[in-house]
């Protein structure tokens, strides 16, 4: 395409073929470099994307749906969207994706329930989504998906392991594990523990990191202390902890039920590090702010969407071309343990 051409094309709408032309490739390139940029070899990556900044080119959704065949549309069933880690998954896929040129399209599930999960799956299927990311961090998750009829390609993000898709998940127990051993490191002799709901496929991995850290440590093993990720039920079960002398450490699953531990500890008079340590997960914005702010283990929420959208467009590439999809596929995203002011030196 000459400068005239492209003057011309900036004239008027731009449309993919005038991308295609000043880059010198062809439109299911063009189509390719914006949906899967990691399929296209890095110097027609940059062409099309020089040409495509120069143009000022923004996908249009019908247009490419005659080009390709496809909706430019992705579905995502999602559980619970009042808790921080679902909501905020779910917002960082709906970004991956609208940074690709796609519109989500959300089914929200009143529970975990595998038959409550394929019927979300098969309402995304009927509106012609051109792939499915399930976020149920549940351990009906992989139930709910497996019993499906084929169709367009679906990943899961944060489920449990027998997964019959492929899978993005955050390091639990990593991050679970970190937590503790910043608190033996503390001088601590050993490490309570409050954990999520046991069916979540989250919780379940912050007790196995937990426990594994204490283990390898040589340390007593407490027993497990179960909530529901709500303030309502690490109050409660934190006011048990604050009873006993030798809790001088407390882990707790997630943001929300530490913030109840820690009003648990001030009406039990015991002082928040100096006579216990609390960690929580999630890293929630209130943190930052509380008086003493909270020590907790940070999840990358985006790096979670941006893969899961990758694997996702991917395979639909791979689908569309009568490839294999990547079955068995899955990519683990780590974590990183904030300190702030609520661990200190065991007492």
């Amino acid at each position: 395409m000459t400068p005239e051409h492209a003057g011309r094309a900036r004239a008027r709408s731009v449309v993919m073929s005038d991308v295609a032309a000043l880059a010198g490739v062809s439109t299911m390139t063009v189509s390719r470099t914006l949906s899967v940029p990691e399929r296209v070899s890095p110097d027609t990556r940059a062409r099309v994307l020089a040409a495509v900044e120069r143009l000022g080119y923004r996908p249009n959704q019908i247009a490419r749906q005659l080009v390709t065949g496809r909706s430019g549309v992705l579905g995502v069933v999602g559980l619970d969207l009042t808790l921080h880690g679902p909501a905020t998954t779910l917002y960082a896929v709906e970004r991956a994706a609208r940074r690709h040129g796609y519109a989500v399209s959300i089914a929200c599930l009143d529970s975990a329930d595998p038959g409550s999960i394929g019927e979300g799956v098969r309402r995304l299927r009927a509106q012609k989504v051109d792939g499915v990311i399930v976020v149920v961090p549940h351990e009906a998750a992989a139930d709910g998906v497996r019993d499906l009829p084929p169709g367009p390609p679906l990943i899961a993000v944060d489920a449990g392991p027998g997964m019959p898709v492929p899978v993005v998940m955050t390091d639990q127990a990593g991050g679970a594990a970190g937590a503790t051993g910043h608190l033996l490191d503390l001088g601590h002799e050993t490490v309570w523990h409050i954990s999520g709901p046991a069916d979540w496929t989250a919780a379940r991995g912050r007790v196995q990191g937990w426990r594994s850290a204490l283990e390898a440590g040589g340390r007593p093993v407490p027993d497990v202390l179960s909530g529901d990720w709500s303030p309502r039920s690490g109050h409660r079960l934190g006011r048990h902890l604050a009873d006993d002398p030798r809790v001088t450490a407390i882990f707790v699953a997630n943001d929300q039920m530490a913030l109840g531990v820690l009003r648990a500890l001030r009406e039990a008079g015991r002082r928040v590090p100096e006579d216990v340590s609390v960690v929580g997960f999630d890293d929630i914005p209130e943190t930052g702010y509380l008086r003493p702010s909270l020590t907790t283990v940070r999840q990358d929420f985006r790096a979670l969407g941006d893969h899961a959208c990758h694997l996702l467009l991917r395979g639909i590439e791979e689908s569309a071309e009568g490839a294999e999809g990547a079955e068995g596929t899955v990519r683990v995203i780590g974590t990183e343990l904030v300190v702030r002011e609520s661990t200190g030196r065991a007492p």
